[in-house]
């Protein structure tokens, strides 16, 4: 499939010019070479289009059967697996990711999809309630009340810079909104363009494969501001889906918020996912953890937004066993590749940032770069102690990338204490033996107010996609922390309640006529019927 340059604005290309000004390129991370061809930023002007083609197919997509929403997700994960190796070949070349890691998030990318095509076909997202009239009923009679979910309406959603397939194009927010029923106009993200179209176009053919309005998807591109802030202010936007900075997800917040119809935006945003080793834990395996927490921290060169960024523990030897270990095997893992220029620039400067706070040791480094590489991220490990922490806000930062901090607590009350000052987060990993069972027990009311998802004896980079993932969690970590961007759960992010009081059968929605036609489960005077 060739790759144009070009928006899809339904079921068109946008034709607009992708010469001088109005273009750029993605960039090879590895080499810095720029990479053919030119894609043009989306004017104005068709991201508006795209907006209204959304808005004209909404109540037809909507209300399409769960049997045809469900077609089109398969068919979407059909389409792109058909892209074969021109998927794979340009996103390794646009971000230096390993072929299996990129063969990886296809893989994770299309079971979204067909995870989403079961939920649908289910039904059991629509919350059907049915509370029968009672018209004997003393002293008032009661109404006939049916309550479905349905649909917000058309859907905003941005890429994510570190997942070019799970958390871009057709990713969960886009796979999650068009389950619900909304359209979506995905604003792709300018480090992966090529992917990006290749993706939008499997998307693009998978609509006109189903016979569905064409607006139901569009994608446009931009390497600055302006395509987006256009496309969240567009009154016909219902809801945001965003992956990325704390910056980023703070600004469309904002602008949403300021228009004349505020409308919500589910952004996940930052997290430093704490880990808590606990003594006994520490005592029987603080060399093993080390090992496997270094292999974390520098998994995808520490681009995750679930990367162990902060290690919290009670001092002693067994924690200085650890740091050695981590140490020692974070020298042996040479630097990889950062996915752009910009990731890399802030990687380094929050790098030296750390490096000059005071009360702040290095224990640690990765290995330099086996290869020529422009923007080669190298781990980094530091240490400090439970006070400078507490007295040094800028230490519970993130610092996207393979870094970490160490924090020696004197006791378990000071460790807990820490755990208590520190914002939201994404996740919290706990590494315990059974004997720390009972500190493992009085930790958990804080570690449930402050994470989305709690883990055992693990780190926090692995990220299920299943019916009990939460990927989420209190603010900053996302914009929400009802919510999850990750999951059968994530399709309620895009859905809301409509209650029908005393409606002939004949105008109900098939899903809570009499008799139930569609056969899916319902409540019925708060019990299953």
């Amino acid at each position: 499939m060739q790759i144009s340059g070009s928006a899809l604005i339904g079921q068109r290309s946008s034709q607009r010019s992708v010469a001088g000004e109005s273009a750029f390129h993605a960039i090879d991370p590895v080499s810095g070479a720029q990479l053919e061809p030119a894609f043009a930023r989306t004017s104005a002007q068709d991201v508006a289009l795209a907006c209204e083609l959304a808005a004209q197919a909404f109540d037809r997509y909507r209300e399409t059967s769960l049997e045809q929403r469900a077609a089109l997700l398969e068919r979407i994960a059909a389409c792109i697996v058909e892209l074969g190796d021109a998927l794979i070949e340009r996103c390794v070349a646009e971000t230096g990711l390993p072929r299996a890691r990129v063969e990886g998030e296809r893989g994770r990318t299309v079971g979204q999809l067909k995870l989403f095509a079961e939920v649908v076909r289910a039904g059991d997202f629509l919350g059907l309630r049915i509370d029968p009239a009672q018209p004997e009923r003393k002293p008032a009679p009661r109404v006939d009340l049916r309550m479905r979910q349905i649909a917000l309406g058309p859907v905003a959603v941005f890429g994510a810079s570190n997942f070019p397939l799970a958390f871009s194009v057709a990713g969960g927010d886009t796979a999650a909104a068009l389950a619900a029923g909304c359209p979506v106009v995905v604003k792709a993200h300018p480090a992966h363009p090529g992917t990006s179209e290749l993706v939008g176009r499997a998307i693009q053919q998978a609509v006109r494969d189903c016979a569905l309005p064409e607006g139901v998807f569009s994608l446009v591109f931009d390497d600055g501001i302006d395509a987006g802030v256009a496309l969240v202010a567009h009154p016909h936007i219902k809801a945001v889906g965003f992956t990325g900075s704390r910056a980023g997800g703070l600004a469309l917040m904002q602008l949403a918020a300021r228009r004349p119809e505020p409308i919500p935006v589910y952004a996940e945003m930052s997290s430093i996912n704490p880990v808590l080793l606990l003594p006994h834990a520490l005592a029987k395996r603080a060399e093993a953890i080390g090992q496997a927490f270094a292999a974390s921290l520098t998994l995808g060169t520490g681009q995750f937004c679930t990367n162990p960024g902060l290690i919290l523990a009670i001092d002693g030897p067994d924690l200085q066993r650890f740091i050695d270990a981590a140490a020692a095997a974070l020298e042996t893992l040479p630097a990889t590749p950062m996915l752009t220029a910009g990731i890399h620039g802030a990687y380094e400067r929050g790098v030296e940032r750390m490096q000059g706070q005071p009360g702040v040791e290095q224990a640690g480094a990765g290995a330099a770069s086996r290869d020529a590489c422009a923007h080669a991220g190298r781990s980094a490990l530091f240490v400090t102690d439970a006070q400078v922490f507490a007295q040094q806000p800028a230490l519970h930062d993130e610092i996207f990338g393979p870094a970490s901090l160490v924090v020696r607590c004197p006791d378990a009350g000071t460790l807990q204490g820490i755990v208590e000052q520190l914002e939201g987060q994404l996740t919290i990993a706990l590494h315990i033996d059974d004997a720390d069972c009972d500190l493992a027990r009085a930790l958990l009311p804080t570690l449930e107010r402050r994470a989305g998802r709690v883990l055992v004896n693990g780190f926090g980079t692995g990220v299920e996609v299943g019916h009990a993932m939460v990927h989420g969690g209190p603010f900053p970590a996302t914009s929400d922390g009802r919510s999850t961007s990750v999951g059968s759960l994530a399709i309620a992010r895009f859905l809301r309640p409509v209650s029908y009081q005393d409606m002939p059968d004949a105008l109900l929605p098939a899903a809570l006529r009499d008799g139930n036609p569609l056969d899916l489960r319902r409540s019925v005077n708060g019990a299953p019927g």
